[in-house]
């Protein structure tokens, strides 16, 4: 697997965050179950996504810059076929990276009540609970959630050597 910074129209981030998308309206029933507003082009700091040995596109990641010290996590998915193989972890590890090398202290975000398995993945990876914030203050199935970002050891690093 590789994670590779790709434009936001690119035709393999097009088709993740389109799968996504359909994704959540089955979850929410309702294609329109977003707060606030979409993430697009014009305000998307940098997106990723990831490909399989066969270069199929597997999962993505978008960060929003916030202010100077912090961003926020957008459009994280991994296709259903590549669920349970490191995809996610790859393509979270590749933002903080971005976070860090930008100056960043830490990064949060937005997922829903209806998403078990997105809430048990960002506690896992370190992240802690906080109040729903901005477009998400007033959004009953909205969960917010943070992590303090902290360099590590480049020579204990072993999730981010397929990134680039």
């Amino acid at each position: 697997m590789i994670v590779r910074e790709v434009d936001w129209d690119d035709a393999g981030a097009v088709a993740l965050r389109a799968a996504q998308r359909v994704e959540i309206a089955e979850r929410y029933g309702t294609d329109d179950s977003e707060p606030g507003p979409a993430p697009t082009a014009d305000d998307i700091t940098a997106f990723y996504v990831a490909y399989s040995d066969d270069g199929t596109p597997v999962g993505c990641g978008g960060l929003r810059r916030i202010d100077e010290s912090h961003g926020e996590i957008k459009r994280m998915f991994v296709a259903p076929s590549a669920r349970g193989s490191g995809v996610s972890t790859a393509v979270l590890n590749r933002l903080e990276r971005f976070g860090l090398e930008s100056g960043w202290s830490r990064l949060v975000l937005e997922t829903g009540t209806a998403q078990p398995d997105a809430i048990r993945f960002y506690t896992r990876e370190g992240f802690t609970p906080i109040d729903r914030y901005g477009y998400y203050a007033d959004s009953d199935d909205s969960l917010c959630f943070e992590k303090t970002l902290v360099a590590s050891d480049p020579a204990t690093d072993t999730l981010c050597e397929s990134c680039e």
